[in-house]
């Protein structure tokens, strides 16, 4: 399958990704509005349908609970992280979706599930000299209401069974890191790629500091690299958007 032209995906920046489908739901995906290269702010956020968080990093978290007090979506997270979750949204319990790896839920009309991402999650707490943890990091695959599969891959680093991922889940786009220093780079990610078999490539957390230095351009020159020049890398500006 080609790029959706019934879905739009937005970037904001860092890892902040807006999904719009064509059954016209909202989808935020670590939704850290307040990252430097975001051109929008989180309290313009007034619609969100489905909200989904890879891990507990601030850098991913961001606006998460802001959001959904205002915009009431369903929440599909790790477990650990819904047991949090409840408890800081009012009626929590209500919108929390506690699940966890392999498992896959129906919400907002949509298929969430669950992968693997090789990465941690831990995050330092207000009210205790020790990091919180909100479960392992994750990736999600998205199936639209047409069938279109986006898997968003959170922060991880390459692992093998990425393949497995491409193989089961058959996604249309994956969304992948590439600054490198706390995700995969360039390299990295063209080697994903080529596990994943997917045709469709949409860069995320990079270029937000200096220290994720990896770009499009270098993650082109290394798909070519690879045999995968064909593979259509969409990287928009901020605020830009991909279908």
């Amino acid at each position: 399958m080609a790029l959706n032209r019934n879905a739009t995906i937005r970037w904001y920046g860092h890892a902040c990704v807006e999904v719009r489908t064509p059954g016209g739901r909202t989808v935020l995906i670590d939704p850290w509005f307040g990252n430097p290269r975001s051109p929008r702010p989180a309290e313009s956020v007034d619609a969100c349908d489905l909200l989904l968080v890879t891990h507990g990093h601030d850098d991913h978290m961001g606006e998460a609970v802001q959001i959904a007090r205002a915009t009431r979506p369903v929440w599909p997270s790790i477990h650990e992280m819904s047991l949090w979750a409840m408890r800081a949204l009012p009626g929590g319990e209500d919108a929390v979706i506690g699940m966890n790896k392999g498992g896959t839920v129906k919400a907002a009309g949509l298929r969430i599930t669950m992968v693997h991402a090789d990465h941690s999650a831990g995050e330092w707490g207000s009210t205790q000299d020790a990091p919180i943890y909100f479960g392992e990091p994750a990736g999600f695959v998205l199936e639209l209401e047409d069938g279109y599969r986006i898997y968003h891959a959170g922060d991880t680093n390459l692992f093998g069974d990425m393949r497995l991922i491409g193989e089961l889940y058959r996604p249309d786009l994956a969304i992948l890191p590439i600054g490198g220093h706390f995700t995969m780079g360039p390299r990295e990610a063209a080697y994903a790629v080529e596990l994943l078999r997917v045709r469709d490539v949409m860069p995320v957390h990079y270029g937000t500091f200096p220290i994720l230095a990896g770009t499009p351009a270098q993650w082109r020159d290394e798909l070519a690299k690879r045999g995968l020049g064909s593979v259509e890398v969409h990287a928009p500006e901020p605020g830009g958007a991909v279908g």
